[in-house]
């Protein structure tokens, strides 16, 4: 026991790895100063911890002695999945809902609206906006930036990519059967053009050239409308497939409309109106409870 706290043995040489962002350098200062004179056979990862709590994005450090000074240690963090919106302020949200802060709330990240900006480090309470980042976090990391906002609309949980094509959630549920069945209709030469493509079943996608649904703004614009379209389509395939390049079950039917209302591409069941237990909730109503 005393030569396990002994001089003999203690960190004198701390490295630190994971951490990143604009915060990284008082997250390995923090942990540098936390580490140093610990002893290399009982490092203390609880005081590691308690080093780094008011930083919420990181979620784990471990400990690497290296017998008898070295010390190195590893930065778990969570990245934010969106930034939280209310009246022009902003702050980052993870996944799961935790407050990251402002200062990771990047512009590259898709935008959600609330009412309430909550505490660093705390939980959203609002139901809806925990579907929209739990549906936003689980998005393939090659969409990052090409993903402008999440909302609720006619059809529930609405994704809006930054060329306005609009891709229908409706829920949180299944988000990563979503994501892939996204992938199968952009990876659909028939997709090119479309101006929503509906997920809400992920084994029935559909893909929509006309109007979009009652309450929502077209999302193509007029003009030069089909090849702007065609152009990101194929990019959003492109960064689907690179991210996530063999879904684990394809969707039995892919479906196609040129009326605005999808049907099947041979011709077959028209879309149904929303998923099974799905529920759909206007837009004003995801901006108005508080965080």
């Amino acid at each position: 026991m005393w030569f396990r706290h002994s001089s003999f043995v203690s960190a004198e040489q701390v490295t630190v790895s994971g951490a990143s962002g604009p915060q990284a350098g008082a997250i390995e200062a923090a942990l540098t100063g936390a580490a140093h004179g610990m002893s290399t056979l009982a490092p203390s990862v609880a005081t590691l911890r308690a080093a780094v709590a008011r930083f919420p994005q990181v979620s784990e450090v471990r400990a690497v002695p290296r017998f008898p000074h070295g010390l190195r240690i590893v930065v778990v963090e969570q990245a934010p999945a969106a930034v939280l919106d209310v009246s022009g302020l902003r702050t980052a949200v993870a996944g799961d809902g935790v407050v990251l802060g402002p200062a990771l709330a990047g512009a590259t990240l898709p935008s959600v609206t609330g009412a309430v900006i909550p505490p660093i480090g705390s939980h959203l309470q609002n139901p809806l906006l925990l579907a929209a980042m739990t549906v936003l976090g689980d998005a393939p990391h090659a969409l990052s930036g090409l993903i402008s906002r999440a909302y609720f609309g006619p059809r529930g949980l609405t994704v809006e990519m930054r060329n306005g094509l609009l891709v229908y959630f409706g829920d949180a549920g299944r988000p990563h059967a979503k994501w892939l069945s996204l992938l199968a209709v952009l990876a659909d030469p028939s997709s090119a053009g479309a101006g929503y493509i509906d997920v809400r079943l992920p084994g029935r996608p559909a893909a929509g050239f006309g109007t979009a649904a009652a309450g929502e703004t077209q999302p193509v614009p007029q003009t030069s409308a089909a090849s702007a379209s065609e152009s990101t389509v194929a990019a959003l395939a492109a960064g689907l497939k690179a991210d996530s390049p063999q879904p684990a079950t394809p969707p039995a039917e892919t479906q196609s409309a040129s009326s605005g209302e999808p049907s099947s591409a041979s011709g077959g069941t028209q879309e149904t109106g929303s998923p099974a237990g799905g529920t759909e909730a206007s837009e004003s109503a995801a901006s108005t409870p508080g965080g």
